[in-house]
């Protein structure tokens, strides 16, 4: 039984049918919140996290790419239409490559190892004519490019593979796919974000105007209309114009020639009258009454005039087609764009005055026919405007009835499930939108509070016998935009008290509340205890931390990879952690953290580590780096040559070609070190003397390839693979294998966002340790808590310290305790109690140093840290004399070309505040370029020296008479001539001292 709803258009509440609510006795049980969990996998099963990048380049491959073909389907001579070329059809083959003339198909695995692009085939059906006589022929399945394909899209290899043919063809079956690879590399198309096209957007620009832009985007052509107020005038701007054009010549030159049915269609408000007065002004002194005569007017701005077939001129045929083209024009009536540019003008004044309700005032159009309305028909009292994807359609007088209508239609599949329609009670507007790029999301309807959604769907769900999309086929769940958001109430959980006066303004239920978080910040345990900026730089860090990235890690050829060795999966985890599969590829370990003071090293967030666990394998990583070699061919027959070392008597010439083995490349698992060479590669000295010559021994120069690492590092040759590239060229990869250990000045980060370098390793005999022998492996200062609030630190302690205790995973979903997501402290702390524990985590803890029992108890538990990527042996860089810049002579810039360390303007300033002027000297002169140069006294210009005859000359006063020596910047002497070449002279005024 329903009862309908009462108009509240007055209150600004947008109302549904709602079911009246069954009266039961007091002994009847009540309902308890249903676990409405198990939607969540379904959705992603359903959906999945990259499925709109997989289904827009289905989409584009199915159906858009015929599309666009179909449109340019007839390609014909300019001089005789009779010769032409004609696309009769075309898809997309499978990928492949060409290999000695046979066509195979490739992998993305094997893609990425050889440098190639995944990409397939785009071939054609065509017709066209050929000879004098025109004669038709057909060609099918003409290749005219290549595609590059997205993994586990239709068109992809792996498409609806098992897991075990994915391991055969080299792949990770977690791999969502989504991306491409492109020469090797892996790319992912972005999304960008956008302002809402054909939408009116009310905005101030650089000048501090008020605007009113649309950005129009149509099949056929896009364009920005912008209408601003400019000294009490108002204009239009677009860029086939000139100059602005006054907005009153526009509307005449669209057929509104009375300027009394101009101002009734914007607004019957006198203010809107008193705005656009001077604009009327501007337009009679220009003595424009008619259409002809504003077209007239408009042809004179229009950028580009030319020559036109149109008998009306460019500009309307700007107007028609150009100015704000999203609005559509049938026989010539501009109408509806003289409408909608009057909505604009409305927009944006009102924008000017402030109002805040518009209640007798606003547009309103809808079902009836809005060609049929007059001016002061739009503007009834208590109407709505329609409008459809940024159209108006027109007035309706009961937009509740409308919207619930509309609404229900959507739930029971009459319309589609992403149609939004939303309310704009301001703007007194029905918003219609099914246009693509809107981020929509599921969410549960409520009726009263109480979620539509029982136990008994859940089981059916649970046993396979109906799944996500059964849910929004029977009105269940709905999606809904961020428009429409804002006329729901969505609540975390289901209501369930009958004496909660909110419970019947609740229209939607979240189906979790950790869903409301994105993938990377699921991750977090407890994030509602945290502050929130603590949360997004844990986003940030969470992907600079080391782990494992896919089951095929080892096979791979990436540039470069760091791999944790002992990743683990975190002892406090939370749902969206299971769902997106970290738990089997972690970033990450459980360290035993005790929270003290330990020395002077664990100041500023600097932790303090444990030699011990880290002799264990705790923060170790593996560091990999691809070198490539390219063995090239010369366009006159000759190559590089690969050879084997030279030795004498069996001993090698050169004691850094130790890595090498009799092919001249360095062999899996040789230890290779800074300078050595692991590919002996020789280049022909000239290559152009002719084609297919002998070359000797003597043509060609040494050309090895040398390992650049750091000194006194040990790393291997992992792997070494032989493989051609597209252009049939030898390409040598060697994956050379760095095992680090941490070590003072790595950066290390829990998953709170607390950051921080190890300050000292301490042998494990001076840490402190446990009744029960337990000691830690790292020790944080308690000062990175009081002013970070990170709670959820402190929580994730506590559990994970109940975990290894009950031998269970604890969870901590965001907002997950009154689901049962997350585990309450309470639970936890009674966990920790029952086995011998203190409640609040902390322990008795004894000085390894002295002993003794420390004063204090010690807060100690496990903490799942992460090891980011910033390591000091990447970063540390010191030099005292090294290469320089031919043109300056000043040291190189950067830790690849063995830099100097700069000192900037803002250095030198604040050396000269502290009055250090021999270290200014020594830092901007010795140590840097210092040059002698010769001096006239008497001129002031550079001479020079003759070495030959030990003289020194000017130039400029043709002797050598009042020459000095004295020095100064290399760069400053530059300066100065580049001043001259530019007829710019400094002189230089010498004094003694």
């Amino acid at each position: 039984m329903t009862v309908p709803t009462k108009d509240d258009s007055q209150s600004g509440t947008v109302a549904d049918t709602v079911p009246l609510p069954t009266y039961r006795s007091l002994a009847a049980p009540v309902r308890k919140p249903v676990d409405k969990f198990a939607l969540l996998p379904a959705f992603l099963k359903v959906r999945g996290l990259v499925k709109e990048h997989i289904d827009s380049f289905n989409y584009f491959v199915n159906k858009g790419i015929k599309k666009i073909v179909e449109a340019n389907n007839r390609i014909e001579a300019r001089n005789d239409p009779s010769i032409y070329l004609r696309y009769l059809g075309v898809h997309v083959g499978m990928p492949s490559v060409h290999v000695e003339y046979n066509i195979e198909n490739i992998t993305p695995h094997f893609c990425r190892l050889t440098d190639r692009t995944y990409s397939a085939p785009i071939k054609v059906h065509i017709e066209y004519t050929v000879g004098k006589q025109h004669e038709v022929r057909r060609k099918n399945n003409f290749i005219i490019g290549y595609m590059p394909i997205m993994l586990r899209s239709h068109a992809c290899i792996l498409y609806e593979k098992d897991e075990a043919e994915l391991a055969k063809y080299g792949e990770c079956p977690l791999d969502p796919g989504g991306y491409f690879v492109v020469k090797g590399t892996e790319k992912v198309i972005l999304i960008q974000e956008q302002l809402a096209k054909n939408r009116i957007i009310v905005d101030t620009d650089s000048k501090g105007r008020v605007i009113a832009s649309v950005t129009s985007s149509t099949h056929a052509i896009k364009s920005k209309t912008v209408i601003f107020m400019d000294k009490g005038k108002i204009y239009l701007q677009l860029n086939q114009f000139n100059k602005p054009i006054p907005i009153i010549v526009v509307m005449k030159a669209m057929g509104m020639e009375s300027d009394q049915e101009t101002v009734q269609m914007v607004g019957r408000d006198p203010r809107y009258g008193d705005l656009l007065f001077p604009s009327i002004q501007e337009c009679a002194s220009e003595r424009i009454y008619t259409r002809q005569r504003a077209l007239q007017y408009m042809d004179e701005k229009v950028t580009y005039p030319g020559a036109t077939n149109q008998k009306e001129g460019r500009s309307y045929s700007i107007l028609r087609d150009v100015f704000i083209a999203h609005v559509p024009v049938k026989n010539g009536n501009l109408r509806p764009k003289c409408i909608y540019t009057a909505l604009m003008l409305r927009r944006m004044m009102d924008a000017i005055v402030n109002s805040d309700t518009f209640d007798d005032k606003c547009y309103s159009l809808g079902v009836e026919d809005l060609l049929s309305l007059s001016s002061e028909e739009i503007h009834t009292p208590g109407s709505f405007l329609v409008m459809f994807n940024g159209l108006i359609l027109g007035k309706h007088k009961d937009p509740q009835r409308l919207v619930i209508d509309l609404r229900n239609l959507r739930r029971s599949n009459v319309i589609g499930e992403f149609v939004s329609i939303f309310i704009n009670e301001k703007q007194h507007c029905v918003h219609i939108a099914s246009d693509g790029g809107r981020v929509c999301r599921p969410l549960i309807i409520a009726d009263m509070g109480i979620s539509r959604i029982d136990e008994t769907h859940m089981e059916k769900l649970r046993h396979g016998t109906c799944g996500f999309d059964d849910f929004l086929r029977d009105g269940l769940i709905e999606y809904l935009d961020v428009n429409e958001e804002n006329n729901a109430l969505i609540a975390l959980y289901e209501h369930m008290d009958q004496d909660d006066v909110e419970r019947s303004s609740i229209t939607h239920i979240e189906i979790e509340p950790l869903s409301i978080l994105g993938v990377v910040s699921g991750l977090i345990p407890y994030p509602h205890h945290n502050q929130s900026p603590r949360n997004t730089y844990q986003c940030a860090m969470g992907k600079q931390a080391m782990g494992n990235i896919a089951y095929n890690q080892l096979f791979r050829a990436d540039s470069l990879l760091y791999l944790l060795v002992y990743a683990q999966r975190p002892l406090l985890t939370t749902k969206t952690i299971e769902l997106v599969g970290y738990d089997k590829l972690g970033a990450g370990q459980n360290a035993t953290v005790a929270v003290m003071g330990y020395s002077g090293y664990d100041i500023e967030d600097a932790i303090v580590m444990n030699k011990s666990s880290l002799d264990r394998g705790f923060g170790r990583c593996i560091a990999l780096k691809k070198y490539t070699v390219l063995k090239d061919n010369y366009g006159d027959g000759v190559s590089d040559m690969i050879v084997e070392p030279q030795r004498d008597n069996g001993v090698l010439i050169k004691q850094n070609m130790r890595a090498l083995d009799e092919d001249g490349i360095a062999g899996p698992g040789q230890i290779i070190r800074n300078h050595d060479i692991y590919v002996n590669k020789r280049t022909p000295k000239n290559t152009s003397k002719g084609i297919g010559r002998a070359l000797r021994e003597s043509d060609y120069k040494d050309s090895p390839a040398l390992y650049k690492g750091v000194d006194g590092e040990t790393t291997v040759v992992d792997r070494v693979m032989l493989c051609s590239d597209t252009n049939d060229k030898l390409s040598i990869k060697c994956i050379i294998r760095h095992t680090r250990r941490p070590e003072v000045g790595d950066k290390f980060s829990s998953r709170h966002g607390q950051k921080g370098v190890c300050g000292t390793i301490v042998q494990q005999e001076d840490f402190p340790f446990s009744e029960r022998g337990i000691c830690p492996d790292l020790i944080m200062n308690p000062h990175g808590f009081p002013s970070r609030m990170t709670i959820g630190k402190m929580i994730e302690l506590l559990g994970g310290k109940a975990g290894v205790s009950c031998g269970r995973f604890h969870y901590g979903s965001a907002f997950g305790e009154p689901s049962g997501n997350a585990d309450k402290v309470a639970d936890i702390s009674s966990t920790l109690i029952k086995h011998g524990f203190s409640y609040n985590g902390k322990d008795f803890l004894y000085s390894g140093i002295l002993g003794q029992p420390l004063e204090a108890y010690i807060f100690m538990g496990p903490i799942y840290y992460q090891k980011l990527k910033h390591m000091v042996l990447d970063k540390m860089h010191a030099r005292a004399s090294g290469p320089r810049v031919l043109l300056t002579r000043q040291p190189t810039e950067g830790r690849s070309r063995d830099g100097g360390l700069r000192l900037g303007e803002m250095e030198r300033d604040c050396l000269i505040a502290y009055g250090a002027s021999m270290l200014i000297f020594e830092r901007l002169l010795l140590s840097s370029d210092p040059y002698q140069v010769q001096v006239c006294r008497k001129c002031g210009l550079l001479g020079y020296y003759n070495h030959k005859l030990k003289t020194s000359y000017c130039s400029m006063c043709k002797n050598g008479e009042n020459m000095a020596k004295m020095r100064l910047p290399y760069a400053c002497k530059l300066l100065f001539q580049e001043l001259h070449a530019m007829n710019v002279v400094p002189r230089l005024k010498l004094t003694e001292v």
